[in-house]
C-alpha cells in the first residue's frame, strides 16, 4: 500500500470515527474528492451540503458522484435506479453551473485543477471558466440524451395457428446464416430483402386467418374459447421469435414477424444502404487529399479537420461498435497527418534551434506510433469476417479484399521503417538537447550527468546553468552559461574561486545559489562550501550582465548561505543564512561592496 492510499485510509477512518459531530471542512473532504474516492466521500459531502449551500464545487462533485453511480447501474436491470441517479446528477450539475464564476475560480482554483490546461496562446497553465462551462454543458447534454435512449416501445402480439408455423419457419430461414444483429444488417443484400417481404406476406395472411377464425367463433356462440391476440415484438436477435404459442389460450401471444421484418427493411433502406454509399464517398475524399499531398507537397491537416464526419461515425456505430471502415479511415488519415507533419517541419530542417528539432521529431514519432498502432490492429483483426460484413465497401473502394489487405500491410511496414529512422534521429536530438556548446566545450544542462565531464553543474534551470569546471582534480574555475534554444549561449562567463577550498574531491560538500532579474539582464551566481575555512564558510559570488562578468568576490559567511534575494529597483543583493535557528542577511550593493 503506497503512502497516498494509506493517508486516504487513515483520513477516512479518522473522520468516520468522529462521525458528523464535528463540522466537515471542505478542504479536508476535498482530499477524498480529488483522489476520486467518491464512495467514501459521498456521505460526508451530503452532510456538508446540508449545512452549506454556497459551494458550487461541492455541487459539481455531487453531480460527478451521481453520474458515476448512474454509470455503474445496469441499463436493463436497474433502469429506475439509473434514471434516478441521472436526474440527481443533472440537478447538481445545474446548481454547479449557476455558481461557478470567474470569481469562484480565482478564489478556489485549487478545487478546479481537473480543468487545468495549457493556454495555447500564452503557454501558461490555468483554469478557464469557458472550459468548466463547456464541460458542464457536455455532461448535461450527454445525461439528457442517455435518458431518452432508455425509453421503450409498446409492443403488439398476434397470429393464426396454421400460417404462424409458416411465418416462424420463414423467420428461422432468414436469421440462420447470421451470428448476430450486426452481421444481419451489415451483410444484408437484395436476396435478404426478398425473403423479408415474403415473411411480411406470410404473417399478414396469418392475421387474416385469425380474424376469420374469431368471426366464426362468435357465430357458434359459447365455445369456451375467447382468445385475445397479443403480438410480441422481436427484440433480441437470435433468441426471440422461436417459441411456439398455444392457440387455445385466452391470452394468445404471437411474435410480430411483420413488424420485425418491416423495421429491418427500413433500417436497410434508410440507414445501411446510405451508409455504404457514404463509406465509399468518404474513402474517395481521403484519397483525394492523399493525391493533393503527394502532388503539391503541402500539408492537408486543415482539410483533415474538415473531413471528420461525426454523423457517419454515429450512424455506423449503432450497428457496429468498432467498424472496420472507420479503422481503415483512421489509419489512412493518420498517415496523412504524419506526412503533413513532416512537410510542415521541412522548412525548419536547417534551423539552429535544437529545442525545435527535438519537439518536431517527438511530434512525428507520436504520429507514427498512432499510425503503427492503427495498422497493427487492422493487421491483427478478424479480417476475413469483417470483409464479409463490409463486402460492398471493400469491393467498391478496393476491388478485392487482397488489395485492401496489401494496403494495410504496406502501411504497417512503412510505419515501422519510419519509426526506426525517427527513433535514431530522436536519440541524436535528445543528446544535443543535453548540452550547451561553446567552442570545443560541451556543458551539461541536464542532471544527472549522462557522461563524465570536466563541467560540474551546481545549478541548472531553463534559462542558465552554473557550476565548477575542473581542468584537473585541483584546479577549479566557476562558470555561467545561458541556455538558448540553439544550445549556443549568448552569455558565457568564467570566474575565479579558491582552488584549495573548491577542489574536485570536495564536490559533495559544494553547493550553488543563483538569482536573476525578471528581464534576464542581471544574474548572480554563487558557490559555497558546507565546510568552514577557519571560522567561516567560503562563499564566492559573481555578478553577470549581458555583456559578461561584472565582478566576482569572496564573501566568507558566518553561516551556510541558503538563498539569494535580488531587489531590481535598488540593485541590492541579499544573501540569507541561518545561525542558531535565526535567519540573517548579508547585503551587497551592485558594485560588490558589503553594506552595513
Amino acid at each position: 500500500m503506497n503512502k497516498r492510499r494509506l493517508f486516504l485510509l487513515l483520513f477516512v477512518s479518522c473522520i468516520s470515527i468522529q462521525g458528523f459531530s464535528q463540522k466537515v471542512k471542505y478542504k479536508d473532504l476535498f482530499i477524498l474528492l480529488g483522489a476520486r474516492q467518491y464512495e467514501q466521500a459521498e456521505p460526508f459531502l451530503k452532510h456538508y451540503l446540508k449545512e452549506n449551500d454556497d459551494n458550487p464545487n461541492a455541487y459539481l462533485f455531487m453531480g460527478i458522484i451521481y453520474q458515476e453511480k448512474a454509470n455503474k447501474d445496469d441499463v436493463l436491470k436497474s433502469t429506475d435506479k439509473l434514471l434516478q441517479n441521472t436526474d440527481s446528477a443533472i440537478y447538481f450539475y445545474n446548481l454547479a453551473a449557476k455558481g461557478i464564476t470567474e470569481k469562484e475560480l480565482k478564489k478556489n482554483d485549487e478545487y478546479y485543477q481537473m480543468y487545468n490546461r495549457r493556454d495555447l496562446r500564452t503557454g501558461e497553465f490555468g483554469v478557464k471558466l469557458s472550459d468548466v462551462q463547456f464541460d458542464l454543458e457536455k455532461r448535461l447534454q450527454a445525461l439528457k440524451e442517455r435518458i431518452e435512449r432508455i425509453k421503450l416501445l409498446k409492443i403488439q402480439y398476434g397470429q393464426s395457428e396454421v400460417l404462424y408455423s409458416k411465418s416462424m419457419a420463414q423467420y428461422k430461414f432468414i436469421v440462420a446464416p447470421y451470428s448476430g444483429q450486426k452481421e444481419f444488417y451489415l451483410q444484408s443484400d437484395d436476396k435478404l430483402n426478398i425473403e423479408l417481404n415474403k415473411l411480411i406476406e406470410a404473417f399478414d395472411s396469418c392475421l387474416v386467418a385469425f380474424n376469420n377464425y374469431k368471426a366464426t367463433l362468435q357465430l357458434l356462440g359459447k365455445t369456451g374459447y375467447n382468445q385475445a391476440l397479443n403480438l410480441m415484438e422481436i427484440r433480441q436477435f437470435g433468441s426471440d421469435g422461436f417459441s411456439a404459442p398455444d392457440f387455445m389460450a385466452n391470452d394468445l401471444r404471437l411474435w410480430d414477424y411483420k413488424r420485425w421484418a418491416g423495421n429491418a427493411l427500413e433500417v436497410i433502406t434508410k440507414d445501411i444502404i446510405p451508409i455504404r454509399e457514404h463509406l465509399v464517398s468518404y474513402d474517395i475524399e481521403i484519397n483525394k487529399l492523399r493525391e493533393k499531398l503527394k502532388k503539391d507537397s503541402v500539408s492537408v491537416k486543415s482539410d483533415l479537420t474538415r473531413l471528420v464526419d461525426k454523423l457517419l461515425i454515429s450512424q455506423l456505430k449503432k450497428y457496429d461498435p468498432d467498424p472496420m471502415p472507420m479503422r481503415i479511415f483512421a489509419m489512412k488519415i493518420a498517415e496523412l497527418e504524419y506526412s503533413s507533419e513532416v512537410l510542415q517541419n521541412r522548412p525548419f530542417k536547417d534551423s539552429a534551434n535544437v529545442q525545435l528539432h527535438l519537439m518536431n521529431v517527438k511530434n512525428e514519432i507520436e504520429l507514427l506510433n498512432k499510425l503503427d498502432s492503427l495498422a497493427s490492429k487492422l493487421f491483427e483483426s478478424q479480417f476475413e469476417t469483417e470483409v464479409k460484413d463490409y463486402n460492398n465497401f471493400v469491393t467498391s473502394a478496393y476491388g478485392t479484399a487482397a488489395v485492401l489487405k496489401s494496403l494495410i500491410n504496406t502501411t504497417k511496414e512503412f510505419a515501422e521503417r519510419e519509426k526506426l529512422k525517427k527513433n535514431r534521429e530522436l536519440v541524436k536530438r535528445e543528446e544535443a538537447f543535453k548540452w550547451v556548446i561553446s567552442g570545443t566545450d560541451s556543458i551539461p544542462v541536464v542532471s544527472p550527468l549522462v557522461k563524465e565531464s570536466k563541467f560540474k553543474p551546481l545549478i541548472i534551470n531553463k534559462n542558465y546553468t552554473s557550476g565548477l569546471m575542473y581542468a584537473d582534480s585541483l584546479t577549479a574555475v566557476g562558470y555561467f552559461y545561458t541556455i538558448t534554444p540553439s544550445r549556443i549561449p549568448n552569455i558565457k562567463v568564467n570566474f575565479t574561486v579558491d582552488k584549495a577550498v573548491f577542489k574536485k574531491q570536495n564536490l559533495p560538500l559544494i553547493k550553488g545559489l543563483s538569482v536573476a532579474d525578471e528581464r534576464g539582464e542581471v544574474y548572480y551566481t554563487g558557490v559555497y562550501s558546507e565546510t568552514k575555512k577557519g571560522d567561516k564558510f567560503p562563499f564566492v559570488l559573481a555578478r553577470i550582465a549581458r555583456t559578461g562578468l561584472v565582478w566576482s568576490n569572496n564573501y566568507p559567511m558566518e553561516g551556510i548561505p541558503s538563498e539569494l534575494i535580488y531587489q531590481s529597483d535598488t540593485g541590492v543583493l541579499s544573501v540569507k543564512y541561518t545561525i542558531a535557528g535565526e535567519s540573517k542577511l548579508v547585503m551587497i550593493d551592485k558594485s560588490g561592496k558589503l553594506m552595513k
